[in-house]
């Protein structure tokens, strides 16, 4: 299988950027396409809503914080040909998996936090939720230590 066109899954956490960097490293190797997503899961932004706010000013807030961390990573990518960028809205296991279909992405790269079977299984894992579903290979990064 050669792997053309990469898909990585991004947020503001120090394990997406790991992974992120790792990814266009992997795509620098391969001659790959790089798109970065994100995605704004809508019910965070639900329990910001006590605040006195309207959930859709945080969800719109949560949009616009998410777009500029996309071009951040594509900035500090500096690929030729520049990154893709996908905004997504939902549940971000499903959103992540959907976008990697619809792209089509070879491979999925992405962080993940390293909690181990209990945290997982208690905290659920957005990493888990994209091994199972996704049509292609993922790339799990675990954070430097």
């Amino acid at each position: 299988m050669s792997y053309k066109k990469l898909l990585i899954a991004v947020d503001d956490s120090p394990f997406a950027a790991h992974a992120a960097d790792a990814g266009v490293d992997l795509a620098r190797q391969l001659g790959a396409e790089v798109a970065f997503v994100t995605v704004v899961d809508p019910a965070l932004t639900q329990s910001a809503a006590d605040s006195g706010l309207p959930a859709e000013w945080w969800l719109a807030h949560a949009q616009r914080d998410a777009k500029s961390l996309l071009n951040d990573f594509k900035s500090r990518a500096a690929l030729t040909p520049p990154a893709l960028e996908f905004l997504e809205t939902g549940k971000p296991a499903k959103k992540i998996v959907e976008t990697a279909k619809n792209w089509p992405a070879d491979m999925i790269v992405m962080g993940t936090h390293g909690r181990g079977a209990i945290g997982s299984f208690m905290i659920g894992s957005v990493a888990q939720g994209v091994m199972r579903n996704a049509h292609c290979p993922v790339m799990i990064l675990r954070a430097q230590k």
